[in-house]
């Protein structure tokens, strides 16, 4: 592996995934080559991390400070946390040597807020997390995910859907820096109760969360929550990964089946051109 110009590697070969013996190395590994598809998403975005240093079935923890001792060009975003009652300085990553600094560190996962540090309290995306509860599957949560693709093409709004890289799927779509995440909260409930009528497999609240039936999880779409970035590793033995898909691939692949080895696979991004015309909410209400 070609040594990138500021980031200085350590313990290459230990491994981070004990079951299927993938090792640091690789993990970066991972991440340069995935640089290119990530990057667009993480650019300008405090991150919040989750980091495993003696891999993964041992105890990792979540991470929202930047590491101690980071290098002065590792841009660091700070924001007093009235939760924690002071300033936190979240890492924020815009270029490849940040990635790779963050993969030697083993942050495994890199999960993105859904607006951008330079106006936080204004999101660029709509999310509709779809969690399936036990039995439901992933492909239950693949009928919701194409309720929600007809619903919001009806409202003239493109839609991409990607894997969460464990049994949920994401749908999300890219919108205009003009709502709020009142307004755009509001409208993932409305659309999510939309697709709950039209399936007795979909619930849109937390308290109806029953066996078999696949939450449409709206208040995620709150300032502050965060998603799996696409392309992110898991931190699952297999190191599957949040793999964006194209519409028609919905359903075709198990859960782990997309994962460090497979999900660059693809020549063509299913997500090209996510960021190219963001959109405007006909409907932005408030929740």
């Amino acid at each position: 592996m070609e040594k990138p110009t500021r980031v200085s590697f350590t313990n290459l070969g230990k491994v981070l995934y004990p079951e299927s013996g993938i090792t640091k190395g690789e993990v970066i590994g991972y991440y340069m080559k995935a640089a290119p598809r990530m990057l667009p998403y993480l650019r300008g975005r405090p991150l919040v991390l989750r980091r495993y240093p003696d891999g993964v079935g041992t105890d990792g923890f979540y991470e929202h400070d930047a590491a101690r001792g980071a290098p002065d060009w590792v841009r660091v975003f700070r924001r007093y946390s009235e939760s924690s009652e002071r300033e936190v300085g979240y890492v924020v990553c815009d270029d490849l040597d940040t990635l790779l600094w963050l993969a030697n560190l083993a942050a495994l996962e890199m999960h993105i807020p859904l607006s951008r540090a330079d106006a936080l309290e204004k999101p660029d995306m709509v999310l509709f997390d779809l969690d399936p509860q036990q039995p439901a599957t992933t492909a239950d949560a693949a009928e919701v995910a194409r309720l929600l693709h007809g619903r919001l093409d009806s409202l003239g709004l493109r839609a991409y859907v990607k894997t969460s890289g464990k049994r949920g799927l994401h749908v999300v779509v890219p919108v205009q820096r003009r709502h709020t995440f009142a307004e755009t909260k509001g409208f993932a409930r409305m659309i999510g109760r939309e697709a709950a009528a039209e399936s007795t497999d979909a619930v849109t609240e937390r308290a109806e969360k029953a066996p078999g039936k696949v939450l449409v999880d709206y208040p995620q779409n709150s300032q502050g929550h965060t998603m799996a970035c696409p392309y992110t590793l898991r931190a699952v033995e297999g190191a599957p990964v949040s793999t964006p898909l194209a519409w028609d691939e919905l359903g075709k692949h198990e859960p782990g089946e997309l994962n460090i080895e497979t999900a660059l696979r693809r020549r063509r991004d299913p997500w090209e051109g996510f960021w190219e015309s963001p959109q405007r909410l006909p409907r932005p209400m408030s929740s």
